[in-house]
């Protein structure tokens, strides 16, 4: 068996196996190790079993710490212990009552609230699942309670949430980067106009069929403005917090691993001053870090044992050499990889779509000369879609396990329709216009 057919044979089984829902740090290690001890053995032309294990153990030896001893990599447990500290203090509840209390007299307010709640938990969270479970405990009663659609409801916070990967700081722009040898700064600079174009296409389509259909989301009682003061001096923190960390990026003064300890640093002293925090509270955030970070980590390990694999069988320049030669505009590869991650979205969760594809797929874009920043960009939108598309679409399942019964899975995956086709519309944007995505990296 010659190395691309063993490629092949290995990586149909890693994707079996995470349909199985096995642990993605299990699959990706323990088939990128078979993977390696079956190329190596078979790469003299002769089975040698010996130098097959002895080649991948040396491997699994050196990788745990060559490959997560990066300073890069610090950027991440800094961004997860600045979010997880905001929420335990109520920060994003406060965020979000603000947003409720500003947008409430607005064609949908609650459900415009949401979405802009949701963009603004996404800039202290890093993660699209923490935003859809913090917002759907606060947004979705408050909707229901006053006699939203159901279906809307949902929908509206289900694919919110998934601009947590897309809104600046987002753990997946940080390990597209390290894996692809991108700046992790202008990669978050690069998601602030898709993610702020994403967010209006969605406050518009809600607004639009609230005002043409007011049953949908009937109007809420009128807020006096000392109400919406008070809300705001609230929220001043945060929002002051969100905008250190862009300008600081922005502006260079800041590395994004400076950026995440400054942020986590900011954001413990304002708890400290604001007296929200105690030993109990503290553990958590602590807890839920290191719990996080550790189970990235191992998933990183095991990114890097399959991407060894997967360059020694040869899978990579095949299928970019096969791509070149293709007699199709680059336009139409770059459509096929859009239906790629579509359909691997609708049954496997971001982080593993990313870490099994890259390997694969940056070759292939690099030999069409793509911006590896915009594609980043690109393939974060693609995730996006696949966190809320069925029969997977795992941001759903989050809001469904936040509703309860109140609300059948059926409902919200019927309420996240309209949003698949809005993120479709927002990809297509982005394709003819690249500059949206290019330009504020392009001035730094």
């Amino acid at each position: 068996m010659d190395p691309v057919t063993i490629g092949i044979v290995v990586t149909v089984v890693m994707v079996a196996l995470l349909l199985l829902r096995i642990p993605i740090a299990v699959v990706l290690v323990s088939t990128g190790y078979v993977g390696l001890v079956l190329v190596m053995a078979v790469r003299t032309g002769e089975f040698d079993l010996a130098r097959g294990l002895s080649t991948a153990n040396q491997f699994l030896s050196d990788l745990p710490y060559s490959s997560t001893a990066e300073y890069t990599f610090t950027t991440i447990p800094m961004f997860l212990l600045m979010g997880y500290l905001a929420t335990e203090a109520g920060f994003t509840r406060d965020i979000y009552q603000t947003a409720r209390l500003w947008l409430a007299r607005v064609p949908g307010g609650l459900a415009v609230a949401s979405s802009v709640g949701c963009a603004l938990f996404a800039a202290i969270s890093g993660s699209s699942l923490a935003t859809a479970a913090a917002m759907g405990r606060m947004a979705i009663p408050e909707m229901l309670k006053h006699g939203y659609d159901k279906r809307l409801a949902t929908g509206v916070v289900a694919a919110s949430g998934t601009l947590g990967s897309l809104i600046p700081p987002s753990i997946l722009m940080i390990l597209y980067a390290v894996f692809t040898d991108q700046s992790i700064a202008k990669l978050f600079i690069a998601g602030i106009i898709p993610g702020i174009l994403s967010l209006g296409i969605y406050v518009g389509f809600v607004m639009l069929r609230s005002k043409m259909n007011p049953a949908l989301a009937p109007p809420v009682p009128k807020v006096d403005m000392a109400e919406k003061m008070a809300a705001l001096k609230k929220s001043w923190n945060m929002l002051a917090l969100i905008a250190l960390i862009v300008i600081g990026l922005y502006s260079g003064i800041f590395t994004p691993s400076e950026a995440g300890a400054v942020g986590a640093a900011v954001a413990f002293l304002m708890c400290i001053v604001t007296r929200r925090l105690d030993g109990k509270k503290t553990r958590s955030a602590l807890n839920e870090t290191l719990k996080t970070t550790s189970m990235l980590f191992a998933a990183v390990i095991g990114a890097y044992m399959v991407t060894s694999f997967t360059a020694l069988t040869g899978i990579a320049s095949e299928l970019t050499s096969w791509a070149g030669n293709l007699d199709v505009p680059p336009v139409v590869i770059l459509l096929s990889l859009t239906v790629l991650y579509v359909f691997l979205g609708t049954f496997m969760g971001s982080i593993e779509i990313m870490l099994l594809t890259l390997p694969v797929v940056i070759p292939i874009i690099k030999g069409l000369e793509y911006d590896l920043i915009w594609f980043g960009i690109i393939m974060i939108k693609y995730l996006e879609i696949g966190m809320i598309t069925p029969p997977v679409g795992i941001n759903c399942f989050i809001i469904k396990g936040v509703v309860g019964r109140s609300v059948s899975l059926g409902q919200i995956f019927h309420g996240v329709t309209w949003f698949i086709v809005l993120d479709v519309i927002t990809v297509a944007i982005l394709i003819l216009f690249p500059d949206l995505v290019t330009f504020l990296p392009n001035l730094m």
